[in-house]
């Protein structure tokens, strides 16, 4: 008998406003006996019934809802949530590359799929979803027809649901390197061993909008493979690429190569120890930007991350030259964007200087946000001058 679920008195609010998660601590009992990673329904305190996802008994979140009609997961749910995904992305103009899918926003929970050209990388963040994801490959393959399909569940996230980390061939060939477009700009994609699922695909608007800012002599901190350095070499005399990977700068260097870019030059080192020894020797820059890691992944680790941000984000106040602009980022949902404020406004009283903010952005439209689940809102995007 498929499990049956029931939540304790008024925990149904949220879920009924259309977040997805179900925690173990807000259940008041289970009935029924099936398969870990099952679907399973989930109705209220009073017998009202919620909705239907899969269960996990190794995972906080027991239950990710993604159906709260009378469908069942079969391929003709996901052929249906699959192309309305694509299709709300195609109707933004999106073509080329893009997050095809995006989880909990696009009512496949624990899902991501995105596109680099005819190349799709998935990745698969729960036991239910990872169980299906032949059926998911089946339904790509006869949507979209892709020359290759790589699935990218390298992440840790997976540990906490009793999976394992994988890298993967799902389907075709896929090549090492993968290369897109983006605002004008030639991209190879280092779709197996790059960061996330390859490339950041959240900052593509705000690497274009970068270009306004970039004039004179720019400092890239955790570059990555270079998306911001690029797009900043487009207007900029001269780039500094920085990141502690060398991995990273290798794409850069190979990235610059591919436009015929002669002003970017990678710098290898820790961004905070980088940071530092620019201020001790009076370095400045027209502009900085700042896109580093997640510093806080769970909610434990705010206060340390906390001080990471205000660290890097008041020596760069320190290193930009008066009239210069600071691209200051965070992608943690941990980071609010009150906190992440909070804390800019703390750097800029401490560095001496005064501080305009110019413009505030989040992640693309790619990658929408629910507003009943504040975790999918999670970037910050800071433009500011120092004057």
């Amino acid at each position: 008998m498929p499990y049956e679920i029931h939540l304790k008195k008024n925990e149904e609010k949220r879920i009924v406003a259309g977040h997805s998660w179900v925690y173990a601590n807000e259940i008041a009992k289970i009935d029924g006996k099936d398969k870990n990673g099952s679907l399973s329904t989930v109705y209220s305190y009073d017998g009202r019934y919620i909705g239907k996802g899969y269960v996990n008994h190794a995972s906080k979140i027991l239950v990710r809802i993604f159906i709260r009609g009378n469908e069942t997961d079969g391929e003709e749910l996901y052929l249906k949530r699959l192309k309305e995904a694509n299709d709300y992305r195609i109707k933004l103009g999106y073509d080329n590359y893009y997050r095809m899918v995006f989880g909990e926003a696009d009512n496949l929970p624990a899902l991501i799929v995105d596109k680099y050209g005819d190349i799709l990388v998935m990745q698969c963040l729960s036991l239910g979803i990872d169980m299906r994801k032949q059926l998911i490959t089946d339904c790509l393959i006869k949507l979209f027809s892709p020359k290759g399909i790589y699935e990218r569940s390298d992440v840790s996230v997976r540990k906490k649901e009793g999976l394992p980390e994988i890298k993967q061939v799902l389907y075709g060939e896929v090549p090492d390197y993968q290369q897109i477009c983006e605002n004008g700009i030639k991209m190879l994609v280092d779709v197996k061993n790059g960061q996330k699922t390859g490339y950041f695909l959240d900052q593509k608007e705000n690497r274009l909008t970068a270009r306004k800012y970039c004039k004179g002599e720019v400092l890239d901190c955790f570059c990555n493979s270079g998306g911001f350095s690029l797009n900043a070499a487009k207007v900029a005399q001269k780039v500094t690429a920085c990141d502690i990977s060398e991995l990273a700068l290798k794409n850069v260097n190979d990235n610059a190569n591919l436009n015929g870019f002669k002003n970017i030059t990678t710098l290898c080192g820790d961004v905070f120890e980088v940071l530092r020894n620019f201020k001790k020797s009076k370095q400045e820059f027209d502009t900085v930007v700042l896109d580093p890691p997640a510093f806080c992944k769970t909610a434990n680790e705010v206060k340390d991350a906390y001080r990471g941000y205000k660290d890097i984000n008041l020596t760069a106040m320190k290193i930009v030259k008066r009239g210069g602009f600071l691209l200051t980022c965070s992608c943690s949902h941990y980071m609010t964007s009150s906190l992440f404020e909070k804390m800019l406004i703390e750097a800029a009283r401490e560095s001496g200087r005064t501080i305009k903010s110019l413009e505030v952005k989040t992640q693309a439209p790619d990658h929408p946000s629910l507003l009943c689940a504040e975790e999918t809102q999670y970037l910050k995007f800071f433009v500011l001058q120092v004057i």
